[in-house]
């Protein structure tokens, strides 16, 4: 089955979606918030095929999500670090684990919670709006497109 591309579509969503919309990309990103940084280390933690991990880690690097920085000479060798970019995706991440947290069906607790690093203390995240610090609600929110723009894919 041939995959559907998104990237030329005018909907923020879309184009996203486009590039971490297979099961492995937000788990490799996942990695790299939880301190993978090299080939091996991400291979291992996710046992990914090395192809599929090298094809996921070049389509980050060319979005500009993470960055191939050398750290040894002979031979050539490669660590992978987020971006500004790649570092924005982490809400992202925080809300998928938080709808998992709270929809999927656990035996007793979730697997995993987010703590302050400071205090040590449980954090309960939330989305809001940055101006006001209220929670977001779909039921109290609309989507207001820009003249001429929508949920379509662009012309061309």
């Amino acid at each position: 089955m041939r995959r559907t591309r998104f990237d030329e579509w005018d909907c923020s969503i879309a184009r996203t979606v486009d590039i971490l919309g297979d099961w492995w990309t937000p788990m490799v990103i996942r990695s790299a918030f939880l301190g993978a940084r090299r080939f091996e280390q991400f291979q291992e933690a996710l046992g990914i095929p090395r192809n599929v991990l090298t094809e996921r880690l070049n389509r980050l690097v060319d979005e500009g999500i993470m960055e191939r920085r050398p750290y040894h000479e002979r031979p050539v060798r490669h660590e992978y670090r987020l971006t500004e970019k790649g570092i924005g995706l982490y809400p992202v991440l925080v809300t998928i684990m938080e709808w998992g947290n709270r929809w999927l069906d656990w035996d007793t607790n979730p697997p995993v919670d987010l703590v302050d690093r400071e205090t040590g203390e449980v954090l309960e995240p939330v989305l809001v709006d940055r101006r006001t610090g209220v929670e977001l609600d779909p039921r109290r929110t609309r989507a207001a497109y820009q003249p001429g723009r929508g949920l379509r894919p662009t012309a061309g």
